[in-house]
């Protein structure tokens, strides 16, 4: 606003900062100043004109550079349309720079951050998931008493070769200690869930007594509904009575009775932020150490760390069966010998395995038309079933290469002739 003043001077009050100065000239014309209609034209309070008058000088804050600006080109990278990877919560891109980027800073400054920047804050809003239902009771358990299965079921995981596999991940919680077990596999064959049920309840040491669900088919033969109990599959029902739980399948359409295991999920997609990443083996190691960390970390319902709970549990589980009635359910493993080529023999063929486990007696397992080769318990190796007599992956045979011709000066371009050779001589 202009104020006109004696001797044809103009003084434009264009901000509050110019109030001490339009004071001043007006004491000095020994004019009185209409504080109300300077109010009126500023669109303030009159008193906020009044403290002005008298000197109010705003403090100034310093604009803070976030230790996290270093890292948005890469946050920006990653976020990007052309990213493989995909990030559907805040936690998931902050566990993900946490743990390739050295992030340092607390999840809740993170999402802070994310917030107040606009192109990242618009990535997660378009990626918003469904909301979780309200108003479901919340219930626990006693120790011992419960646990509960799920699938994460077809994921389409591109692994680093540029190959696109469909994988499910199977899951059983603790429903008191919330302690986690994780299985990854390509199909969820009855034969599959079962050896997977064994193998953990032989992990915790014993049995819950019961066993929540839902209607899948390697469970259930009718789905249980509000009118109708359902009826469980004859050889999931046998396994039940041998390992002595009971089957409560839940209401079809109504996940939330299995709410506990139904969270569970949303950690799992955190193998969307490595999507291209890993090979099959290094994912299912992946999936392992994401077991065992949110196994390690505070359960944001209970407030409680699972392993520690599941101490208390452990004692409250009932007791296994027989070795003999859990061997009958467990995937038969077959101790096989790598020999100086890197190659393991099932039946008439050959599959690879990493240089360094030449010599050495590895695990050979073969289900959903996969042959898993195994060393100490640790997935090294992964083919489909085939026809051709070898079967190289890639990355073995340039590693085979790479420790028999040191020097060579281009070995990434040997191995793909000779493969090319090969499969011109052993075709399927």
């Amino acid at each position: 606003m202009y104020i006109t003043i004696p001797f044809d001077t103009d003084f434009e009050i264009t901000k509050l900062d110019d109030l001490p100065k339009f004071k001043q000239i007006m004491e000095t014309l020994n004019m009185k100043i209409n504080k109300s209609e300077l109010a009126r034209e500023m669109g303030v309070d009159r008193r906020t004109i009044d403290k002005y008058l008298n000197g109010f000088v705003p403090k100034t804050t310093r604009s803070k550079a976030s230790k996290i600006d270093k890292l948005y080109p890469v946050i920006a990278a990653l976020l990007s349309e052309d990213s493989k990877q995909k990030f559907y919560y805040r936690r998931v891109l902050w566990q993900y720079l946490r743990d390739n980027h050295g992030l340092d800073c607390a999840a809740s400054t993170f999402r802070h951050y994310i917030s107040k920047t606009p192109e990242f804050r618009a990535y997660f809003e378009d990626n918003q998931r469904i909301p979780s239902p309200k108003g479901t009771a919340r219930f626990e358990t006693p120790p011992g008493k419960q646990a509960q299965l799920d699938w994460k079921e077809n994921i389409l995981y591109e692994t680093k070769d540029g190959e696109t596999v469909e994988v499910n991940v199977g899951v059983l919680v603790l429903s008191h200690s919330r302690l986690r077990s994780f299985l990854l596999t390509t199909s969820k064959t009855q034969p599959v869930l079962l050896s997977f049920l064994t193998e953990t309840f032989e992990a915790l040491g014993g049995v819950p007594s019961e066993l929540v669900t839902d209607n899948m088919k390697t469970v259930m033969d009718q789905a249980r509904t509000e009118y109708t109990s359902g009826k469980v599959n004859a050889k999931f029902d046998q396994f039940a009575k041998d390992f002595g739980f009971d089957v409560k399948p839940c209401i079809a359409g109504r996940p939330r009775t299995k709410g506990k295991v139904e969270t569970t999920m949303k950690i799992l997609d955190e193998i969307h932020a490595y999507q291209g990443k890993f090979s099959m083996e290094e994912l299912h190691q992946f999936l392992k150490d994401l077991c065992q960390r949110v196994n390690h970390q505070i359960h944001q319902g209970t407030g409680k760390i699972p392993i520690l709970e599941f101490k208390k549990e452990k004692n409250l589980l009932s007791q296994l069966p027989t070795e003999q009635i859990r061997d009958s359910y467990r995937i038969k493993q077959t101790l096989v010998k790598v020999n100086p080529s890197n190659m393991i023999s099932y039946k008439t063929n050959q599959y690879s395995v990493p240089a360094k486990y030449r010599g050495k007696k590895v695990g050979l397992q073969v289900y959903d038309d996969h042959v898993w080769i195994h060393y100490n318990m640790e997935l090294i190796a992964w083919h489909p079933i085939s026809n051709r007599k070898l079967n190289y992956e890639e990355a073995h045979y340039q590693e085979a290469l790479g420790i028999s011709m040191p020097g060579y000066p281009d070995i990434d371009e040997l191995a793909k002739r000779n493969l090319a050779i090969i499969g011109e001589v052993y075709p399927s």
